[in-house]
C-alpha cells in the first residue's frame, strides 16, 4: 500500500518542530561553563629539590572555601603516608583540606615536575557555584623549600574569563580560563 503524501502545511510544521528541537539542544550546552586552571611549576636551582605539594580551590566573596579543584601530593607512599604532609599547604588545609577524606577521585593526584600543567576543573566543583564573585586560590608547599599562595578573583556566570597571576618562587604563572 502506498502512503499518502502529507499536505504542504504538515511538511512545514514537521520542519519547524525539528528546527525548534534542534535549537533547544544546541542552546542547552552553552549554559554550562568550562573552567581550566593552568599552573606553572618553576625549575629551581637548589641543592635539594622536592616536587611541591599543591592545592587549588575556590572561595566565595566571604572567603569561605566552596569547591576544591585539585590536590597534588605524594600518593605513592605506603599506607597513605604522603597525606600527613598536606597540612603544610596551610591556608588550604585550614579552609578545606582537613575535612576532606582523601584521596578524592578526580581531585587527588601525584605531585608534578617543573613545567606547565593544566587542570580541567571537574563539573562537580562548579555545579555548586551560583552567579557571583569568587577567588581561585592555588597554594604550593615544598619540602626543604618555601610555601606560596596565588589568588585570582573572577566572576562566575558571566562571559568568557581569561586571567592570570604570577607567583614569585614556588609557583610561576597561574591562569584561569572560563568558557561559556
Amino acid at each position: 500500500m502506498h502512503s499518502p503524501t502529507p499536505a504542504p502545511h504538515a511538511r512545514i510544521a514537521a520542519r519547524v518542530t525539528v528546527g525548534l528541537l534542534g535549537s533547544t539542544f544546541a542552546v542547552a550546552p552553552a549554559a554550562a561553563q568550562d573552567m581550566t586552571v593552568g599552573v606553572e611549576i618553576p625549575r629551581l636551582s637548589v641543592a635539594e629539590y622536592h616536587r611541591p605539594y599543591l592545592a587549588a580551590w575556590i572561595e566565595d566573596g566571604s572567603g569561605k572555601a566552596v569547591a576544591d579543584v585539585a590536590v597534588w601530593y605524594d600518593t605513592d607512599l605506603r599506607g597513605g603516608e604522603g597525606r600527613k604532609w598536606l597540612s603544610d599547604i596551610r591556608t588550604w588545609w585550614r579552609k578545606s583540606g582537613r575535612s576532606l577524606n582523601l584521596p578524592v577521585s578526580g581531585l587527588s593526584g601525584p605531585t608534578r615536575a617543573p613545567g606547565r600543567h593544566a587542570i580541567k576543573v571537574p563539573a562537580r566543583a562548579t555545579r555548586a557555584l551560583s552567579a557571583g564573585n569568587y577567588v581561585l586560590r592555588v597554594e604550593a608547599a615544598r619540602e626543604v623549600g618555601g610555601r606560596e599562595l596565588v589568588s585570582i578573583p573572577f566572576r562566575w556566570g558571566g562571559g568568557r574569563v581569561a586571567r592570570s597571576a604570577e607567583g614569585s618562587k614556588e609557583l610561576g604563572t597561574v591562569t584561569l580560563t572560563i568558557n561559556p
